[in-house]
């Protein structure tokens, strides 16, 4: 058996499935949610202490303004509804992305629930939130240029990523029959098993995940090795 302490998920086909039940991309969002409710509750269950969620890239600024509005919207709702609920269950909320150009509201949101749960221990869950993979590495590349006495290695590196401090993901899931990693964790899936689903994600269920988990189990991991 591996050992799994980070699952990573492209949580892709959403809108798909709104329009497929003959209703909006918004409504499939919002049902998204509850999958990802159901996914938290499954991760803790399964004791695995880190879950990182692409909730919402650099690219999807290119989406319709309806459709940005509705999502953090959502994001807004969920966190003023589940607060309390979410530190009465041991999450600690990491954001990781630039807050740049967020909604001022939003972004407040989400340094309260940040600063809220900061000692909460039972599992980590890391919104990937206005996040490119791609930038964070030109980040790094700027941070450790302008620390002139620094050495650049790996550690230095490694220690400037948003996920600095975090195990790089074992696994990640894409769901939505799409097979790319769409500028997500780019560094950190060197050495990371990745599974493609099918399923849109509002779909994607506790068989789903625990089979992979399987499969996951089965895999040789050499790093390198014979």
């Amino acid at each position: 058996m591996n050992n799994l302490n980070h699952v990573a998920i492209i949580m892709d086909g959403n809108g798909r499935w709104g329009l497929k039940k003959k209703k909006s991309r918004n409504y499939g969002h919002l049902k998204g949610l509850n999958a990802v409710e159901n996914l938290i509750k499954l991760a803790i269950k399964r004791k695995i202490p880190y879950l990182t969620l692409y909730t919402f890239s650099t690219e999807n600024w290119k989406r319709p303004d309806n459709e940005i509005n509705f999502l953090f919207s959502l994001i807004r709702k969920h966190i003023k509804k589940n607060l309390k609920k979410i530190i009465k269950q041991g999450i600690k909320i990491k954001i990781i992305g630039s807050k740049k150009n967020l909604p001022r509201d939003i972004t407040g949101s989400l340094k309260l629930i940040e600063k809220k749960t900061k000692n909460n221990d039972v599992i980590v869950i890391n919104l990937a939130l206005n996040y490119g993979s791609k930038q964070e590495i030109i980040n790094v590349c700027r941070k450790l240029v302008n620390k002139k006495n620094k050495k650049i290695d790996l550690n230095s590196f490694e220690g400037e990523l948003y996920t600095k401090n975090i195990p790089d993901p074992e696994i990640l899931i894409r769901t939505g029959g799409t097979k790319r990693l769409s500028n997500f964790l780019l560094w950190q899936l060197a050495y990371t098993e990745i599974f493609f689903v099918d399923k849109l994600w509002p779909d994607f269920n506790k068989n789903d995940f625990d089979k992979i988990i399987m499969k996951f189990n089965k895999i040789k991991r050499n790093f390198g090795k014979i």
